[in-house]
C-alpha cells in the first residue's frame, strides 16, 4: 500500500486554517517516519501524545500515520508483533478519543448494519473493500511476516463490516480511494477536530 506523505504540524501546534473553519480534516495519508530504529524514530513528544489520548502507554507503536489538523497524531501504525511475540493484526490504530467517540455513536446508530447490507449486494463496493483488505495485508507484510495472522486485516475485511473505528483509521493513513467504507465514515463523522487538541499532556502545554 502505498502511503503519501504530508507535511506534519508539530504536537501541540495550533489549529489548521481547515479546522478553524470548520471544513473537514483533509486526507492527509501518512506521516510516517521509518526511522532506521522503527519505534526509535518516534518522537518523544509522539509517544507522550498517544498514551496520554489512550491512558496507557502505547505498545508496538512504529509511526505516526496520520495527523489530525489539530497537528496531534490521530492514527498510529504498529508492528504486526507486540514485544512479547504476541500476533497484532491491526495495522492502523485510531488513537484521538474525539474521532473514536464519533464513530462510537455511527456505531451505535446501526451504520454497520446498513454498510453489510449493501456489501452483499453492489458488486463494485465489494471489490473496493476486497482491494483495501490486499492493500492492508501488503502494507502490513512490509513491516514482518507473522504466519499467525496471515489473512486476517481489520474491520471485517473483505467480506465483512464488524468495526468502523478500524476502517477509519484505515482511511486516514492511506489517504482517500483505498478503503471506500472507511472514506465513508471519515466523511459522516464531522469535525471532531474542531474543539481544538484532544488532550494536553506535560510538557506540551
Amino acid at each position: 500500500m502505498t502511503r503519501h506523505p504530508a507535511p506534519a504540524a508539530p504536537p501541540g501546534a495550533p489549529d489548521s486554517s481547515a479546522a478553524a473553519a470548520g471544513e473537514p480534516a483533509p486526507f492527509a495519508g501518512a506521516v510516517r517516519d521509518d526511522g532506521a530504529g522503527g519505534e526509535a524514530g518516534i518522537s518523544e513528544a509522539d509517544r507522550a501524545v498517544v498514551a496520554a489520548q489512550l491512558g496507557r502507554p502505547p505498545r508496538a507503536m512504529r509511526a505516526v500515520a496520520h495527523r489530525c489538523p489539530c497537528g496531534l497524531p490521530d492514527v498510529v501504525e504498529t508492528s504486526p508483533r507486540l514485544p512479547d511475540g504476541t500476533p497484532f493484526p491491526t495495522l492502523d490504530y485510531l488513537t484521538c478519543p474525539r474521532a473514536g467517540a464519533a464513530v462510537g455513536r455511527l456505531e451505535a446508530a446501526g451504520v454497520m448494519r446498513e454498510m453489510a447490507d449493501r456489501l452483499r449486494t453492489d458488486p463494485a463496493l465489494a471489490k473496493g473493500y476486497r482491494a483495501a483488505h490486499e492493500a492492508y495485508l501488503a502494507r502490513r507484510h512490509q513491516l514482518g511476516d507473522v504466519p499467525e495472522i496471515a489473512g486476517i486485516s481489520a474491520g471485517g475485511m473483505p467480506t465483512r463490516v464488524k468495526c468502523l473505528h478500524a476502517l477509519l483509521a484505515h482511511a486516514l493513513a492511506a489517504g482517500p480511494g483505498v478503503n471506500p467504507l472507511g472514506d465513508e465514515v471519515r466523511d459522516a463523522v464531522g469535525g471532531w477536530w474542531s474543539a481544538g487538541p484532544c488532550v494536553r499532556p506535560e510538557g506540551l502545554r
